[in-house]
């Protein structure tokens, strides 16, 4: 799997995912800052990649329209940058080395002070 890491969330997961064996981007890297949902959602398509942002509302009616995509991350609400590392490293755990999210989203939540993942297939069938 690939990672593209969105602008909201910090640079550093770039690193976390790279640390479990993974390639990894993020957009300012890529000089994507400030492009739009949708030219964000052409590159994500074209290059294959796995997309973590915490802008789940958008990315799911865009990846709703996709009838193959190599998956999503989502991880909510919005959390300081240490923690956003902490989190996405169990989001990472969660997936596994030999796991893929083709055609699925996994949301990384954090309910009553616990963390919960939810995943589902997308766009639902």
């Amino acid at each position: 799997m690939r990672f593209l890491v969105d602008e909201c969330l910090h640079p550093s997961l770039v690193f976390v995912a790279q640390s479990h064996g993974y390639e990894a981007h993020h957009v300012n890297f890529l000089g994507l800052a400030s492009s739009s949902d949708r030219v964000l959602m052409h590159h994500i398509i074209d290059a294959d990649f796995v997309f973590v942002t915490n802008n789940a509302g958008d990315f799911r009616r865009l990846y709703r329209e996709q009838p193959l995509h190599a998956g999503l991350v989502l991880i909510i609400p919005q959390f300081p940058p240490p923690r956003q590392g902490d989190i996405f490293d169990l989001a990472l755990k969660r997936i596994g080395d030999h796991d893929d999210l083709t055609n699925e989203i996994l949301e990384v939540l954090l309910e009553n002070g616990e963390v919960n993942f939810k995943r589902y297939p997308w766009p639902a069938p």
